[in-house]
């Protein structure tokens, strides 16, 4: 079983809300899913023209499904793109404690 399209749609729609319209063109937060697992990827334009057209993505936060409990674990990334548990919250949560936790960022670690 992958993650539930529920799941997913509040996830998409929580990105989507994170830049207004009119600065899309300067930051974008989407989400990519590989199997039970979505990561939080912030995209930015190129800074320097001559480094290319790619848009850089940062990693901001990841979150795996356990098909079991039907809940999530919240996981951040250092500035290696490594990901751990995130230990301020217990795992097996629903989708929108997780999201209401990374849209806090008490400790600033998923934003800076």
């Amino acid at each position: 079983m992958a993650v539930p399209e529920t799941d997913l749609a509040l996830i998409r729609r929580f990105c989507e809300k994170q830049v207004p319209p009119e600065m899309r063109e300067q930051v974008r937060v989407e989400h990519r899913v590989r199997g039970r697992t979505v990561t939080i990827v912030e995209h930015r334009p190129p800074w320097n023209p001559a480094l290319g057209p790619e848009w850089t993505d940062t990693p901001q936060a990841r979150m795996k499904y356990d098909e079991q409990t039907k809940g999530w674990t919240l996981y951040w990334f250092d500035r290696n793109s490594r990901a751990y548990v995130y230990d301020l919250l217990e795992p097996n949560q629903p989708i929108e404690r997780m999201l209401a936790e990374y849209d806090d960022d008490p400790t600033c670690i998923f934003k800076g």
